[in-house]
């Protein structure tokens, strides 16, 4: 049986940056990143589209995917388009990073783009309507984003989270079903599954064919603050949490998902260290939970 193989989430790799922070760009290069990655192990990355495009200034796709290759890094995956559902002022903002995103996708070759579902405009205080999902809405504009992803070879994964209007695995999956897209799907991560309230089993419902993305970390059992304080600050490398893990992989697998398997460490703690330790650790943590 081959080894599985490894991504790195953006955030995971990305230095002292943050979800929501003042800023998405690493204050490392890509290069550094890159080559952090494949020291550790991995065979894949994610980029955030600030940080691709600030890459591009100075680089250009056809360096960036010279860097990715001669490195064996295969698997890319480009985060993170909200509103992708709404109208007015937040969908076209919205369409302007679909279509950088879009590009992006085209210019390094990457697998799969990362969506959220509906949230609140005020990401610590939505208001109910925001955190009602409308779900054949949200099917048709999902499948035309699948179509327009298709167009560049790329994959859409809608992610699930307990601050948005996609919480469970059965609404998700409703989405995703009525879109009925051969490249939409799901991205699957332990921390917004189990914060959600989602029984692991209820993963093994999902056709193997909507797992597009799912990403490893690990928590304490108590919520830190709020669950945006807590996703965005408090996550674990995996095995160092209270978190049942192997219960969660084995689910995964059962839905026959083979990889890449995304790490995606969000940490006030993790992101202060060395960008080669912080590669090191959260590969060989997440290494030892899929052996």
């Amino acid at each position: 049986m081959s080894q599985p193989e490894l991504l790195a989430a953006y955030f995971t790799l990305a230095g002292d940056v943050y979800p929501y922070g003042p800023d998405h760009v690493s204050p490392f290069s890509f290069q550094e990143r890159v080559e952090a990655a494949a020291k550790a192990g991995y065979t894949g990355i994610g980029f955030f589209t600030d940080d691709v495009y600030a890459n591009v200034e100075r680089l250009g796709f056809p360096e960036m995917r010279r860097i990715l290759e001669v490195n064996g890094i295969r698997h890319i995956e480009l985060e993170f388009l909200i509103d992708w559902f709404l109208d007015g002022e937040r969908r076209t903002a919205s369409d302007g990073v679909r279509k950088l995103m879009l590009d992006a996708a085209e210019g390094l070759g990457a697998r799969a783009i990362k969506i959220g579902p509906g949230v609140g405009a005020d990401i610590n205080n939505p208001t109910e309507a925001e955190m009602t999902p409308n779900i054949p809405l949200m099917q048709d504009a999902f499948a035309i984003l699948c179509q327009d992803a298709a167009k560049v070879g790329t994959s859409i994964a809608m992610e699930l989270m307990p601050f948005g209007n996609v919480r469970t695995v059965d609404v998700g999956l409703a989405i995703v079903e009525g879109a009925n897209q051969p490249n939409g799907g799901l991205d699957i991560d332990v921390w917004h599954v189990t914060r959600g309230g989602n029984d692991y089993a209820d993963l093994a419902r999902i056709p193997g064919k909507y797992m597009i993305c799912v990403e490893l970390n690990d928590a304490n059992a108590d919520v830190n603050g709020t669950l945006w304080n807590d996703t965005a600050h408090h996550r674990q490398l995996c095995g160092e949490g209270d978190w049942n893990l192997k219960s969660f992989v084995e689910n995964v697998r059962n839905t026959g998902f083979q990889g890449p398997w995304g790490v995606e460490i969000i940490s006030a703690v993790h992101r202060k260290l060395p960008l080669g330790e912080a590669a090191d650790r959260s590969f060989q943590t997440a290494r030892a939970l899929l052996d």
